[in-house]
């Protein structure tokens, strides 16, 4: 199943295989710099966020976030399981607000961690809050549907 990622240097959207991925360090088809993507999880930035969330053909699933907040840690591993779980229909994607305070401003997040769901460059949905796996599932389902 297939993943998109921004290159952080060209921020050009490359197709990532998330199996191959997992044994193999993915790099840019444009630029031949490493993809950052890490369990079917990609990591974005103030430059790569726009550049993903508009040039994915499938949807992509941002989670706002901080290091110091303690519902964001415990989210983390539940983003990952699902991740892992529906790569290929969705892309899931961190960004760090404290890191990248542009994105965050931009799309009015108040809260975190935040969940914004993104198809093309448009928002679909929002959701604040830790969730648990099965609730984070029905979320994504409604997105679908």
């Amino acid at each position: 199943m297939d993943s998109f990622v921004a290159c952080e240097q060209c921020e050009s959207v490359n197709r990532v295989n998330l199996e191959t991925a997992e044994a193999k360090t993915p790099i840019c088809a444009k630029c031949k710099a490493k993809l950052p993507i890490s369990g079917g999880v990609v990591t974005v930035n103030d430059r790569t966020f726009a550049a993903l969330t508009s040039g994915s053909p499938i949807p992509v699933v941002v989670d706002f976030w901080a290091a110091w907040c303690g519902p964001c840690k415990s989210f983390a591993p539940t983003f990952s399981e699902v991740a892992r779980e529906l790569g290929g229909k969705f892309v899931f994607a961190k960004l760090d607000t404290d890191a990248n305070p542009q994105s965050p401003a931009r799309y009015n997040i108040r809260g975190i961690p935040s969940l914004v769901a993104f198809l093309k460059g448009r928002e679909l949905a929002r959701s604040s809050g830790a969730m648990p796996p099965p609730v984070f599932k029905n979320w994504l389902a409604g997105l679908s549907s």
